[in-house]
């Protein structure tokens, strides 16, 4: 039942896990997050006044920075490939 537009995260999950059965590390979890802000930015264009939407928005993408942080600290060589991967600026 979902639509088009809609996140695939069995492609996004493939794309970037670690090993076979890696479906929570970082990597997975900030692509994860960077499709979903990406299609709610694209929502969000449409429906200017949808608050509800723009809240969620803005904590996804509070949890996203948080994640790039810690991957920052633990794993600086993985926290640029993956940055220049989704193509975010930081």
């Amino acid at each position: 039942m979902a639509s088009s537009t809609s996140v695939d995260k069995t492609q996004i999950i493939s794309d970037f896990k670690t090993h076979d059965s890696d479906t929570g590390s970082a990597d997975v979890q900030i692509a994860l997050l960077t499709a979903r802000i990406n299609h709610l930015t694209e929502h969000l264009r449409e429906h200017r006044k949808d608050f509800h939407t723009r809240r969620g928005l803005l904590a996804m993408a509070a949890r996203r920075r948080k994640l790039l942080n810690y991957l920052k600290k633990h794993d600086l060589e993985k926290y640029n490939e993956l940055l220049q991967r989704l193509n975010l600026r930081k």
